[in-house]
Order: C-alpha cells, then sequence, then structure tokens
C-alpha cells in the first residue's frame, strides 16, 4: 500500500508525455514549430518582427540624410529604382509614411524625422563599433586626403622619402578639397588650404602660408613683360588674377584670360607655352623649367594638418604629421617637429576649443 501513491504519479506523468505526443502528432507541422519558435522571442524585450529590414532601414537613413533619392543611390553604389523600392518596403513595413515629394527632392514626415534620427545614430554606433574592432585587430593604414593639384606636384613627389624613412607606415592618399567629414570619408588626417569655415571639432596644424604668383617659360618672359600674353587660370579660384593684379598694379595687364579646370593644368598649359599661369607657390616651384619673375605674396590663407580632436594620435600618425611639417615651406614658424608632436599628443582628449590658424 505504501507504493501505490509512487506507481499513481508515475502512471499520471506517463499519460501526461503520451497526451502531449499524441497532441503534436496530429497539428499541422506548420503550427508547433511555430509555437517552438516563437517561446524565444516571448522571453525577449522585442520581437524580431518589430525590427524592419536593415537594408531598407540603411537606404531610408541615407536618402534622409542626403535628401533625394538619386544621391541616395550614388552613396550606395545601388539603382533610382532600387533605392525606392527598399523605401517603399519600409514603409509598407511600418504602415506609415516616412518621406513625401518635395520640389525636385523629398522631405520627411515628422515620423520620418524622429525614425531617421535614431537610425543614423544606430548607424553611426555600429560604424564606430566596427572601427574599434578593426584597429584592435590590425593595424589600420593613414589614410591622407588632400587637394588634388597640391597631392601631384607637392605631396607625391616627396612621399617616396616618407617611406623610405618609414618602410612599415602604410600611408593610403585620396584627393579632395574643402570639408570633409572624417567618419564618412574613412580619412585619418586631410592637407587643406584653409579658405572655408572649419569645424570647431577639429584639430589644425598651419602647414605653409599660399603664396601665388605669375611662372612661365623663359621664352614667354618677353611677351609677359610687353603685356602680350594670355593668362592662365584656375575654375577653382576665378578671381585670382583680378586679385594679384590689384595688389601689383605696376605689373603688366595679360591680353586675355583663360581659365582651366585645376591647378596641375593650368601649370601644365604654363609648360606647353600656352601662357603665363598663376600659380601657388607649393604647386609651382617643383618644376625648375617655370621662373617666377615677379616672386610670390601671400594671399592671405594658409594650408593646414586636419585631423579630428577627439581622435587618437597613434605614434606612426605623429611621425607623419611631424614629416609633413618639416617639408621644404611647410615649417611652421614658431614650431618645431618636436613640439609639434608633443602639441598633437597633448591634443588626444576631446576638447571644445577650436584649433584654427
Amino acid at each position: 500500500m505504501g507504493d501505490q501513491p509512487a506507481i499513481s504519479n508515475v502512471a499520471v506523468r506517463m499519460r501526461a508525455v503520451w497526451f502531449i505526443s499524441l497532441t503534436i502528432s496530429r497539428s499541422p507541422p506548420t503550427l508547433y514549430r511555430f509555437d517552438l519558435a516563437n517561446i524565444g522571442d516571448n522571453l525577449s524585450p522585442m520581437k524580431r518582427s518589430d525590427i524592419p529590414s536593415l537594408d531598407d532601414l540603411r537606404a531610408f537613413e541615407t536618402v534622409a540624410r542626403l535628401g533625394s533619392v538619386r544621391a541616395a543611390a550614388n552613396e550606395l553604389a545601388l539603382t533610382h529604382g532600387a533605392v525606392s523600392r527598399r523605401v517603399a518596403k519600409l514603409t509598407a513595413d511600418l504602415g506609415f509614411r516616412l518621406i513625401e515629394p518635395f520640389g525636385r527632392g523629398v522631405r520627411l514626415t515628422r515620423e520620418g524625422e524622429r525614425l531617421a534620427a535614431s537610425a543614423s545614430s544606430a548607424f553611426g554606433e555600429i560604424g564606430d563599433a566596427l572601427r574599434e574592432i578593426r584597429a584592435g585587430l590590425e593595424r589600420a593604414p593613414i589614410v591622407l586626403s588632400c587637394e588634388r593639384s597640391l597631392a601631384m606636384r607637392w605631396l607625391i613627389p616627396r612621399l617616396s622619402a616618407f617611406q623610405d624613412k618609414y618602410p612599415d607606415i602604410e600611408v593610403q592618399l585620396s584627393t579632395g578639397g574643402g570639408p570633409l567629414d572624417f567618419k564618412r570619408d574613412r580619412v585619418t588626417l586631410a592637407i587643406r588650404r584653409l579658405d572655408f569655415p572649419v569645424d570647431p571639432e577639429w584639430t589644425i596644424i598651419r602647414l605653409m602660408a599660399e603664396q601665388v604668383g605669375p611662372v612661365m617659360l623663359s621664352s614667354m618672359r618677353e611677351r609677359f613683360e610687353a603685356g602680350a600674353y594670355v593668362a592662365l587660370g584656375s575654375k577653382t579660384r576665378p578671381l585670382a588674377w583680378q586679385s594679384w593684379l590689384d595688389m601689383r598694379p605696376d605689373a603688366p595687364r595679360p591680353r586675355a584670360t583663360r581659365l582651366l579646370d585645376h591647378h596641375f593644368l593650368m601649370i601644365e598649359a604654363a609648360l606647353g607655352g600656352l601662357g603665363v599661369a598663376l600659380a601657388p607657390k607649393a604647386i609651382a616651384e617643383a618644376d625648375a623649367r617655370l621662373e617666377a619673375p615677379w616672386g610670390f605674396d601671400a594671399d592671405g590663407t594658409d594650408y593646414g594638418l586636419i585631423r579630428p580632436s577627439d581622435a587618437i594620435v597613434s605614434e606612426e600618425l605623429a611621425a607623419l604629421i611631424d614629416w609633413l611639417i618639416a617639408q621644404p615651406a611647410g615649417r611652421p614658424e614658431a614650431a618645431s617637429p618636436a613640439s609639434a608632436t608633443r602639441l598633437v599628443r597633448r591634443n588626444n582628449r576631446p576638447s571644445g576649443q577650436s584649433h584654427s590658424v
């Protein structure tokens, strides 16, 4: 008699297992698979179905940031239709409108503005985390951005000397001008002519003053002095010749002016005997075939080395900064290469101060 309760309990458990097995065997496979799959979802704070496709979110965030489907397609390397479909799918999945037509572009709805801000922040945090992880796994190359003509005529001819001195430091060169986004463009350090508003979150070290003057072949000098020359300029600085002539009223006036797309093209035109180029000293002095009978005059701007103030300065980056500062026409007036390194390292911590020149 004392064993009967134990036997009874075992029998009850066996009947329960038999009932569950029978129920599952008679249920449609998709039904019990669905129930089992949702066990984890019910225990987690957010269901997987609450989060839309990350591809769709990325397309929407890019459209919201750039204000144009076409611009977003260019950045994402997708077709215009592919971006539109992804945004439309996201809208359908969420059940509310995110963007609406506005002029030739689009604008965000109130809901779109809120989602765009959150998506941008989330993608930014993901990007930051990935950069930190990759930096810990391998030594990333230094990406140096430089204005195109300066890179071709001043920087590239000198870089081999840096590589000879520091063979283990990898430097990747990219070209660009004006403002930049260091995170988006994946740039470590930039050389820019400081003729635009600078970000207060940047650290800037003066590299060299911009000096300009007319340069020409020796065979062109007589025509220059007689005022029978063509003034070669750059479309990036269309008023440069007029400014220089105003500053030098005794200089001979040109018979015509021709603007080319970039300074390096202007230099090539001068080397081809097509006229006299008003060129920056840093770009023109690289070629011994050109002469500058009127010398070079400062135009009031500088070239600067720019980096984010909150970025960590590695030993490799500090070496590159010191080397750039020490180049001809690039030494700061009040700082040696060693003191420049100390300045950069001292500014490793984020700061609200501006370091503009």
